[in-house]
């Protein structure tokens, strides 16, 4: 079972890409939807849930989205946001429900919120559940490296981003090393002393 939280991972890729995501730089859900099947056993249930908390102003252009995704077999969990609401209580209310009626094998986390998915995720892998977090290692805290679970980085689902993301990512380097680019001007800042 997947449970993917559309407000923290857009939030990351906000603070990746120093801006508001667009649908390009969007993670594609139906490569996604491929990758976990191509995971589960061949007569395993497989289930993907994407959780989304709406703001009034963009209800409308949501819309189009949630039935896409409703046409690529993903359940949708919407609930309105109000305040700093969040949908992190019913992913995991969602969670335990599912474990309750015992045939949970496998779970998948789209999440980098280490703060409210790791003990509870710790007490499912307690009772014998396969536990994966999709995210990115530079922002999923803790979850990145805990021996009991499976840290998976979003990027390295092929096809799952049209094109890669501006990272600074020192812990996945290839073996012949990697350029960073600069994203300010060389110079161009008052950040150095003025000697006299």
């Amino acid at each position: 079972m997947l449970v993917w939280d559309a407000p923290n991972i857009d939030m990351t890729l906000a603070t990746i890409i120093e801006g508001k995501p667009t649908a390009k730089e969007r993670p594609d859900l139906a490569v996604l939807g491929d990758w976990l099947v191509d995971h589960a056993e061949g007569d395993d249930e497989v289930e993907a849930c994407v959780f989304i908390n709406v703001a009034p102003h963009v209800a409308g252009v949501l819309r189009g989205w949630v039935l896409w995704l409703l046409e690529e077999g993903f359940r949708v969990f919407a609930k309105p946001k109000r305040g700093d609401s969040d949908v992190d209580e019913d992913m995991l209310a969602h969670l335990t429900d599912r474990a309750a009626e015992g045939d949970l094998e496998a779970v998948y986390v789209g999440s980098n919120d280490a703060r409210a998915f790791t003990d509870p995720l710790e007490e499912l892998a307690g009772q014998g559940v396969a536990i994966n977090v999709l995210g990115f290692a530079e922002y999923a805290g803790g979850m990145a490296t805990l021996p009991w679970l499976r840290f998976v980085d979003l990027e390295s689902i092929e096809g799952l981003f049209t094109a890669p993301l501006p990272r600074l990512t020192l812990e996945t380097l290839p073996e012949d090393g990697r350029w960073f680019e600069p994203r300010g001007r060389l110079g161009g800042g008052d950040h150095r002393e003025v000697t006299p």
